[in-house]
């Protein structure tokens, strides 16, 4: 299926988001992988129920008003808003207040290597539900960037782990998967860039409660890195993202597109070498060879 946007008549993206898909792909994985790091830093600041509130409202007005000044039209058929509301309380609300939560008390390359078997618990779930088909090739390829993963985070498993952090980020996992299933069995119709705002309103909306409930204004701390963080979660992340993950989802298959998660974990830990200055053991870099090799196989048109 081609993405479809209602930007234009004939119910394609305007041309200002036509992206080659390798560029596509790359893009997705150093905006989602840094992601990690930005949370980490944003965390220190503010508590993280909050932190998505403000991100995902602030994400959604900027794309709503982008909308307007470039004429998009701003209307949708109810069965899309429905849709892309849904898909903003589970890819977004559920999956990041979930795991947000679970990040303060777990390592982050634990987290990483837990969220990056979203590709297998996809490649299942296609199967019953999408009528995708599963070759050899394919489970020899996610066989590999599981283990790839495993490989690059193994030494960062050392010493305790809070049980409940654990829990909450296999939630959040659940919830990120049933998200990727919901958008390819329900495959909105046009409207991604609207789509998007919605996604993040809704998402905004359905953490609120959450976040009043449970944590305090007074418990941020407005500094400088804390503004930085917020701007690029909102505008790079929320937006860009997971406009480009959407994307990827419509031009290619669930299983297909979820293998790039196995990237994740490797990024991840040359994002905290780069902006926590967290360490970067050799066996890391090791570990992108299988992972490199499994997203080959299973992404290789047949």
């Amino acid at each position: 299926m081609r993405p479809t946007s209602i930007a234009a008549p004939a119910a394609s993206v305007p041309a200002e988001f036509h992206v080659p898909f390798p560029l596509m792909v790359l893009g997705f994985c150093l905006l989602w992988s840094s992601a990690f790091s930005v949370a980490k830093l944003a965390i220190a600041d503010c508590p993280p129920l909050l932190l998505l509130t403000i991100r995902f409202l602030l994400a959604g007005v900027v794309v709503l008003a982008a909308a307007a000044v470039f004429r998009v039209p701003l209307r949708l058929d109810r069965r899309n808003l429905l849709l892309f509301a849904a898909l903003g309380v589970a890819n977004q609300a559920a999956y990041l207040g979930i795991s947000y939560v679970g990040l303060r008390t777990i390592p982050s390359g634990l987290s990483a290597l837990m969220i990056s078997a979203n590709p297998v618990l996809v490649a299942v779930l296609a199967v019953v539900f999408l009528r995708e088909r599963v070759t050899w090739r394919k489970i020899a390829g996610l066989a590999l960037g599981v283990g790839g993963v495993a490989f690059v985070v193994e030494g960062r498993l050392v010493g305790g782990v809070d049980p409940a952090g654990i829990a909450l980020t296999l939630i959040a996992l659940v919830s990120l998967v049933v998200g990727t299933i919901l958008f390819k069995r329900f495959a909105p119709r046009d409207g991604f860039w609207v789509g998007n705002g919605v996604q993040s309103i809704a998402a905004g909306l359905a953490t609120l409660p959450f976040a009043f409930a449970f944590e305090s204004v007074g418990d941020i701390v407005p500094t400088w890195s804390l503004i930085a963080s917020i701007a690029y979660l909102a505008l790079f992340v929320s937006v860009f993202a997971f406009f480009l993950w959407f994307q990827m989802l419509s031009v290619s298959g669930a299983t297909a597109a979820s293998s790039y998660h196995f990237l994740m974990p490797p990024l991840g830990l040359l994002f905290g070498w780069l902006l926590l200055g967290e360490h970067v053991a050799v066996t890391d870099l090791l570990g992108i060879i299988p992972v490199a090799l499994g997203i080959y196989l299973v992404t290789r048109p047949t």
